[in-house]
């Protein structure tokens, strides 16, 4: 399993320490060291659609310029900017087996060690 994320953010390590709790073994991609490649983004988007996993309730979203925002009007224009701006990503992205996920949630997690 694949978790994607960023060191510093609740969500993710609430997600960790779930995993760790139920000895879940996992890889973890770090975007803030390790960026996001715009193939994986694709992939994401052509299994979840990118409106899944793009963050607008997040500070980096609001804290962009209005003319920024208004800019996004496809999908290129959302992946692109999510790969220059990775704390924009709904975390963590979590990846087992075909199985995508963003965000935290516990019962979505135990379908994972089933």
């Amino acid at each position: 399993m694949k978790v994607y994320g960023i060191t510093n953010c609740n969500t993710v390590k609430k997600a960790l320490d779930w995993l760790k709790a139920n000895h879940v073994a996992y890889e973890f991609h770090d975007f803030k060291k390790l960026g996001i490649s715009p193939e994986k983004l694709q992939e994401w988007d052509s299994k979840a659609g990118y409106e899944k996993f793009l963050n607008k309730k997040g500070t980096t979203w609001k804290d962009l310029d209005e003319d920024v925002k208004n800019s996004i009007k496809t999908k290129e224009d959302a992946l692109k900017l999510l790969q220059q701006k990775t704390s924009m990503i709904k975390r963590p992205v979590i990846e087992k087996d075909g199985f995508l996920f963003f965000g935290f949630d516990e019962e979505a997690y135990g379908q994972l060690i089933k």
